[in-house]
């Protein structure tokens, strides 16, 4: 490795972690704008206190039924994912014979090929994870909802079912979190795929993605299109 693979790496890692801050709404005072993530926590506020007001929740259930379901598919992605990049070492003869006659694309060697591809597995690995955790989050979420008073009692007993639906909304919130995180890691190892070109190609996929991530967060249709104010 040479000196810009160690740069290139670090701002790989000092953008990831600037973004995840960003996002999670921790840099509200450098960037007084409210992210698409920020703005759905407020959104799944108003969904589960309106469910209270429902008797049948045959279309709440649907609801946690699509979260999961989306969760389950990008954890079983992941964790294919993962599975190739451990077939590729396995591989890393024929590989190497191919990088090392790209023009262009500086060769390392197999060592520090191999570490890439572990740099590589290690990101698929946090998705999945993440991913697998949220899933599970989600159903307690589910259960959690099972477990809400119906309109009568809501009616009757309004603190009480209040306080149920902020159960449900802190572990819907908290479910969702690990979500953004593993899909947020997913994003970047495409950006992370660029190092194997090389390290200028590295530096610039990651400001792509980065780029594309902050758009869809705050300047995007899809966030324009649940603002109130805007």
């Amino acid at each position: 490795m040479i000196l810009a693979d160690y740069i290139a790496l670090a701002l790989f890692a000092v953008l990831w972690a600037a973004y995840s801050w960003f996002s999670a709404g921790s840099g509200g005072k450098f960037l007084p704008r409210q992210s698409l993530n920020q703005a759905m926590v407020e959104r799944r506020h108003r969904w589960i206190y309106n469910s209270l007001k429902r008797e049948l929740r045959m279309i709440d259930t649907q609801i946690f039924a699509g979260l999961q379901n989306g969760t389950a598919f990008f954890a079983t992605s992941s964790i294919f994912a993962l599975g190739s990049c451990f077939a590729l070492l396995g591989s890393t003869d024929k590989v190497n014979a191919v990088f090392s006659h790209l023009p262009y694309v500086p060769y390392g060697g197999q060592a520090v090929f191999e570490m890439k591809v572990g740099g590589l597995a290690f990101l698929l690995g946090h998705a999945f994870f993440k991913f697998g955790w949220a899933y599970r989050l989600f159903n307690y979420c589910t259960i959690l909802f099972g477990g809400l008073p119906m309109t009568r009692e809501a009616e009757a007993d309004p603190e009480t079912a209040r306080r149920a639906a902020d159960h449900v909304i802190r572990m819907n919130m908290i479910a969702a979190k690990h979500f953004n995180s593993g899909l947020r890691t997913l994003f970047l190892s495409i950006g992370y795929l660029g190092w194997f070109a090389g390290p200028y190609v590295f530096m610039a996929t990651t400001v792509i993605i980065i780029v594309a991530l902050v758009r869809r967060q705050y300047f995007s249709e899809a966030r324009l299109a649940i603002m109130d104010d805007d």
